[in-house]
């Protein structure tokens, strides 16, 4: 197994071009790429788009397949799809709740099982990319992980039983931002701001608040407190969120039904 030197994409939904879109603007060659995808949609510039799983097996280029189709629909489509997952080939899953052992059960023949979650600022190169291997040499990890990282950050955890906390935390987390940032700019516009001002007041605010805060070595936490002078505005709305946990019980129980919901998709697809 030679890592991912040609790396086919099956399924081409928003995660998976977002992922391709961030490699190609990272500076890697389209031909390192192609996409099977059963509808018409259209690949980026130099990509191979195959219509079926036959032509993607008489092309026969690659060392590797990432799956970017519906968690469901792996019983139907596994059968089809030894011929482009066998020795030689490491498989890369997108597919939220699926375990590697349901992974190497679909896929017995392919030579690594790869768990991938992303989000979609992977388009931006500023995604973590959670992963979970089995079958990987150390060589091979390291290469891996290189190809990730292009992406944002690569970060590999060592427990199966942690990834969808990981998930729901990583991959599923910009939903509940986007949620922060339409909620907070909600409640400026119901103060008295016009809505597209308080929209936009919201999300510049918070790109530079995240940008800070990954490049800086103290706690968030911390920078919340050296925001917050005693006494001041800042301090008398941070008193709000602050009361009885309220925000922090709140994401607790966000997190929880998210990673339950992982663990549901699991069990459903066994």
């Amino acid at each position: 197994m030679s890592g991912i030197k040609q790396l086919l994409i099956i399924g081409y939904g928003n995660m998976s071009g977002a992922m391709l879109a961030g490699w190609l603007a990272a500076g890697e060659p389209p031909e390192r790429f192609a996409i099977l995808n059963r509808t018409l949609k259209p690949g980026p510039e130099g990509v191979a788009v195959y219509r079926d799983i036959d032509e993607a097996v008489h092309a026969g280029s690659h060392d590797a397949v990432m799956l970017g189709f519906k968690p469901q629909q792996l019983g139907d489509v596994a059968p089809d799809l030894q011929g482009l997952t066998g020795k030689g080939v490491g498989v890369y899953s997108l597919l939220a709740g699926l375990s590697l052992a349901q992974l190497k059960h679909a896929f017995p023949d392919a030579d690594a099982h790869v768990r991938v979650m992303p989000n979609l600022a992977s388009r931006i190169n500023r995604s973590p990319i959670i992963l979970l291997e089995d079958g990987l040499s150390a060589d091979l990890h390291g290469e891996v992980s290189d190809f990730f990282d292009t992406l944002g950050t690569a970060v590999w955890l060592n427990a199966e039983d942690r990834f969808d906390l990981a998930t729901a935390l990583a991959g599923s987390g910009p939903g509940f931002v986007y949620r922060f940032i339409d909620a907070l700019a909600g409640a400026a516009s119901e103060l008295g701001l016009e809505k597209d001002q308080a929209q936009a007041l919201a999300a510049s605010m918070v790109d530079g608040a995240s940008s800070l805060a990954a490049g800086e070595t103290i706690s968030p936490g911390e920078l919340a407190n050296r925001v917050a002078s005693p006494g001041g505005m800042t301090r008398e709305g941070m008193n709000v969120l602050d009361a009885d946990q309220a925000l922090q019980k709140l994401l607790v129980e966000t997190l929880r039904a998210t990673a339950a919901r992982g663990a549901e998709l699991s069990a459903g697809n066994g």
